[in-house]
């Protein structure tokens, strides 16, 4: 069976409604009043629908893969065009357009609904015809209520938005479920397997906007050799399967792995599956979500392009307060468990994600809109609720103590002209000599587990001050507090890192500039006290409030306030070298940047959900700082262990003055001096700061 077979039942059972709804979307010209103001809106998003119904019917004759180039190319920029940059000012997507043109009492409500619709492209590419029904019936249901002269009341149409997402509940969170664990839905996996990748036609079937930048990369990849993209295949799959032997976990009992990875990597991909193959798993792909339900975080998941809008994704962020209340949220849970408890097996048995970022755009500094949906306090608090509970339910069902991953990243033609001699230099990065880091970590280490606080002080303009307190050790022989974390699971080399003890971490962590999930922050400064975020500003904004309520809803991840989850520094010089000599430090994924200096994770542990498995360095010491004063009390009551959000936030070595060791007689001994390694043995490290 694959994702074909999979939706023939549903499909069949709506064909009938599926042919009623869009002959009346079609006619939508003649249904509303003339004299409407909202009869623009409900032609264009008419036009839009029947689009996307034109390559639904596509799909169905087999037609898509028979399509020219040009074709492929008009149909793309038809079906996006509401979203792209140069038209967003004055599209219905625009929430401030929306308002401005459609009145303040509906402008937001039918903005939404277009952005829901957004999701009938892909629908309509994976022939999802049951799901092409019910957003067509959605959009015909609003309609039907803007027929008359006079205006339907604004509950009306709040009430029909809401029933929609809690009677479809069901549906869309089997879709997230069957999506990431069940590898019959081999939608992605057929493109990848199946085409002709020199084809660039390839692209367009996944029903993205694909721009140059997808087109680009995958050419450059068909210049490499197979032994290179080989090369780059085995970097990741080897990281997978190691982080299963480092920490005495058995892959054999896994059968499916699922790929996230960016558009125009096939090649790559193509070459990870086999290896995956090799070793007994099955690839499962699912595609970034499209719909509030599954969206808000803002960052590239799934299968994915370059964001076609950030300002778009920024501004529908909070979509999801349209429905979101205890009700729903009750709703949710019980359909999410009833999917897990449906694949339950499929979940057992998925070993985790393996994935491929990107970097190279440009940093993006967001516009704050009034006219953007808002999380009212009740429903931020809810927000957090609900993500605690998916959080713990997908670990009872893939239990994190039995999973891995492993991470890579790779840049892409937006990063410039550089672009190609950027990209192999990355793959140099990610395949430094990780036995030689894994000695000199462990020299810095060796000091660093003596220390009761480590002290890290700013250079020059940086304001940064802490001292992080570290687990004692019971018996320095057999125990550390430093993870010596070289290229398995988190790709490249290198760092060390620990879980602080929160109790004595306190003091001031500033970056001038840091970019953290696809969002630039400016002059970050956080205070911590007894290891919490008792204060934290940025200068994103002019207004102090417009900048509290950016870093609250999207680094504090509606929080309000995070411990320290990790203390770590990284150890990556060559990478922070190519970020000054390329001029890229702003592009940098954090993957990459958080091995450019020393970061502060704020959120959970690096082990969450997996504090009681005992994990070991490479000379046979127990890391025994697994364990926070927060994630212990998962043994009380894990709704106040988590957060489910882990930001790392680096300092880079041109902003540090020192990182010391303090010992518990107060002696001190650098680790860092005047943003240079210090330790004995770490000289090598000083190389490429120096030149």
């Amino acid at each position: 069976m694959g994702y074909k077979e999979i939706f023939q039942e549903y499909n069949e059972e709506v064909s009938e409604r599926y042919a009623l709804v869009t002959e009346r979307i079609a006619s939508v010209r003649s249904c509303i009043c003339p004299s409407s103001k909202y009869r623009d809106y409900f032609v264009h998003t008419a036009e839009f629908i029947c689009q996307a119904d034109e390559i639904l019917r596509q799909e169905a004759a087999g037609a898509l893969n028979s399509r020219s180039m040009d074709e492929c190319k008009r149909a793309n920029e038809a079906l996006y065009a509401d979203i792209l940059p140069e038209s967003y000012d004055r599209s219905y997507l625009n929430p401030q357009w929306a308002v401005e043109t459609l009145g303040g009492r509906f402008g937001n409500l039918l903005c939404f609904l277009y952005a829901e619709l957004r999701a009938m492209i892909h629908y309509a590419f994976e022939g999802r015809k049951m799901h092409m029904t019910i957003l067509c019936e959605l959009f015909m249901e609003i309609c039907n209520c803007f027929e008359q002269e006079e205006e339907p009341q604004e509950k009306e149409i709040e009430h029909i938005l809401y029933w929609f997402f809690h009677d479809y509940s069901e549906v869309f969170s089997e879709d997230k479920v069957r999506d990431m664990l069940d590898p019959e839905y081999d939608f992605f996996t057929k493109i990848v397997m199946e085409s002709d990748l020199e084809d660039m036609r390839y692209l367009y079937r996944y029903g993205e906007y694909i721009s140059d930048c997808e087109t680009e990369t995958a050419e450059f990849l068909n210049t490499l050799t197979e032994e290179e993209i080989r090369s780059m295949a085995d970097t990741m799959t080897e990281g997978f399967r190691i982080g299963y032997e480092n920490t005495g976990k058995d892959l054999a009992l896994k059968e499916t792995v699922c790929i996230e990875y960016p558009i125009g990597f096939e090649r790559i991909v193509r070459a990870a599956m086999k290896n995956f193959d090799k070793m007994g798993l099955k690839t499962t792909i699912y595609r970034n979500p499209a719909s509030s339900v599954h969206g808000g975080s803002g960052r590239q998941r799934g299968c994915y392009t370059k964001c076609v809008n950030k300002q778009f994704v920024f501004d529908h962020k909070a979509d999801a307060s349209f429905y979101l209340d205890k009700a729903y949220v009750k709703r949710r849970l019980e359909t999410m468990e009833q999917a897990f408890l449906k694949y339950q097996k499929q979940a057992k048995r998925h070993a985790g994600p393996a994935v491929i970022e990107i970097f190279g755009d440009a940093p993006f500094e967001p516009v704050m809109k009034a006219q953007a949906p808002v999380y009212s306090q009740d429903q931020n608090e809810l927000s957090v609720y609900q993500a605690n509970r998916l959080g713990q339910m997908t670990n009872a069902y893939i239990p994190g103590d039995e999973r891995s991953f492993t991470i890579i990243a790779y840049p892409v033609p937006l990063i410039g002209p550089d672009f190609e001699e950027i990209f192999r230099e990355t793959v140099k990065v990610n395949t430094l000599d990780y036995m030689k880091y894994r000695k000199m970590q462990q020299n810095i280490i060796d000091i660093l587990d003596q220390a009761k606080q480590v002290r890290i002080v700013g250079k020059g303009s940086n304001r940064t001050d802490l001292r992080v307190s570290i687990h004692p050790l019971a018996d320095p022989a057999k125990e550390t507090a430093f993870e010596n974390c070289v290229a398995d699971v988190n790709i490249p080399v290198g760092e060390v890192f620990t879980t602080p003890v929160l109790n004595g971490t306190n003091g001031k962590l500033h970056v001038s500039k840091v970019y953290l999930n696809g969002l630039q922050y400016l002059d970050l400064e956080i205070d911590f006290k007894d290891g919490m975020i008792e204060r934290y500003a940025c200068s994103n904004f002019e207004t102090e409030e417009e900048n509290h309520r950016f870093l609250y809803e999207n680094l504090m991840q509606r929080h309000a306030s995070l411990p320290m989850g990790e203390f770590a520094i990284g150890t990556n010089t060559t990478a922070y070298r190519m970020a000054k000599d390329f001029d890229i430090a702003a592009r940098l994924p954090i993957l990459i940047a958080e091995k450019t200096g020393p970061h502060f994770a704020v959120g959970d542990t690096c082990y969450s959900h997996a504090e009681d498995i005992r994990v070991y360095n490479p000379d046979g010491k127990e890391i025994i700082a697994r364990d926070n004063s927060i994630s212990i009390l998962r043994k009380e009551d894990k709704d106040r262990a988590y957060f489910n959000c882990h930001t790392d936030i680096t300092i880079p070595y041109d902003e540090l003055d020192t990182i010391t060791a303090v010992m518990e007689n107060g002696d001190g001994t650098d680790i860092i001096r005047d943003g240079k390694f210090a330790v004995e043995g770490t000289e090598e490290l000083n190389v490429p700061l120096m030149q």
